[in-house]
């Protein structure tokens, strides 16, 4: 049997094999996600409308690539519940919590996390119930044992528990991340959900296309000798070039420098990067206004000092702009919302990631040579919160 390209068994010597079926199982997963969310549509309408009418914010939070689920989805809560929405970590909120948790107000708290054993998963919640007036608590997670799930809140709760394919084995989070990010889009949107589906087969077709038609193109790419890597995206696929960099840093060990931007804020400096080593990959809007300042980046990159080479990602052609490489996901011009393409556009990043893995001979399930990152955060100390002034 063949994964991603490699024999089975080989994968398993490499020490490959949990992110290999990770990263590829993800089409179906979403597909598993979706029928989940139908399943439990009831039980969420009824939390999400409570916690709505009563919470005067919503903090969308997680660690690591968890916490940049918020920036892709932040808008969309935004916009569908009417309440002002924020993406932010819960290593921010841990460590100054005052600044976020406020007495006056109720909150709603959507938790996002592959295990929860993270200490600053259960340890953001416990803020939330200590300095807030009241919060109601979304969990939104892989693990139906890991701590965040189990944890004790005396605060109103929802847990939402993903497909037990989405808890992966492998150190990088693939598969969680994505799943964990349609189900946070899906629930913002859960009124709607019934006419969803036409749009996650969509969506499902984009990623069948990546693997189909562009999986192999990667691997040769990864086989390059590029040092540097950056990833631009605008809007909820910032969050997606978020992603895409650590994805791609942490599955090298570190050996391959990456950096992320919006397109307009890369031309405020850190543009300089750019060299004979840079791989820059190209994460498209597809709204036309955006579109023209993405458009008018590239066209300044092509001033400057010129990358080893560069990615298109995009849902249609972008007209006028050549890229080494263009991956395009709609051939019969289908159009799906920002946010859910950030769902299937990181799959590129995360292919770029694991094949660099294995042509600097590490081992993809566990890349860290030193130990210096592992599958859960380890040797946290969470330190009381007392003696408060809150504001």
């Amino acid at each position: 049997m063949s994964i991603l390209g490699y024999d089975e068994v080989w994968l398993k010597e490499k020490g490959a094999i949990h992110t290999a079926a990770e990263i590829a199982g993800q089409p179906e997963l979403w597909l598993k996600t979706y029928s989940l969310i139908a399943a439990r549509k009831e039980g969420i309408e009824i939390f999400l409308k409570q916690a709505v009418a009563e919470a005067s914010r919503i903090i969308l939070t997680g660690a690591g690539t968890s916490a940049y689920i918020g920036l892709s989805l932040h808008s969309v809560f935004g916009k569908y519940l009417h309440r002002h929405t924020y993406a932010i970590p819960t290593t921010d909120l841990v460590s100054h919590p005052a600044d976020y948790f406020f007495q006056q107000e109720t909150l709603l708290l959507i938790s996002f996390a592959r295990s929860g054993n993270s200490p600053e998963s259960t340890a953001a919640v416990a803020l939330a119930d200590k300095l807030c007036g009241k919060v109601y608590h979304l969990i939104i997670t892989c693990d139906p044992e890991g701590q965040l799930a189990k944890y004790p809140t005396v605060s109103p709760r929802y847990n939402l528990v993903l497909p037990p394919e989405s808890n992966d084995q492998g150190l990088a989070m693939t598969g969680s991340y994505t799943s964990m990010l349609l189900a946070g889009f899906l629930t913002a949107r859960i009124d709607e959900l019934e006419t969803m589906a036409p749009r996650i087969e969509t969506l499902y077709r984009y990623g069948r296309r990546i693997f189909d038609n562009f999986s192999s193109v990667l691997r040769k790419v990864a086989s390059m000798e590029f040092k540097r890597a950056v990833f631009l995206g605008s809007g909820p696929l910032f969050g997606t070039a978020t992603e895409s960099q650590l994805k791609l840093q942490e599955l090298t060990d570190g050996t391959i420098v990456c950096k992320n931007d919006t397109f307009l804020g890369f031309r405020h400096g850190p543009k300089a990067v750019i060299d004979e080593t840079t791989l820059v990959v190209f994460i498209f809007s597809n709204d036309p206004y955006a579109w023209q300042y993405e458009r008018d980046l590239v066209l300044d990159i092509r001033k400057g000092r010129q990358p080893m080479m560069t990615i298109g990602l995009f849902e249609v052609p972008v007209n006028g702009l050549v890229f080494d490489l263009d991956i395009q996901l709609s051939e019969e011009g289908s159009h799906l919302e920002e946010a859910l393409l950030a769902v299937c556009d990181i799959i590129p990043g995360q292919l770029l990631g694991f094949y660099k893995s294995l042509a600097l001979n590490l081992s993809p399930d566990n890349p860290s040579v030193s130990g210096a990152i592992s599958r859960v955060v380890e040797n946290v100390y969470i330190y009381p919160y007392s003696n408060i002034t809150v504001v």
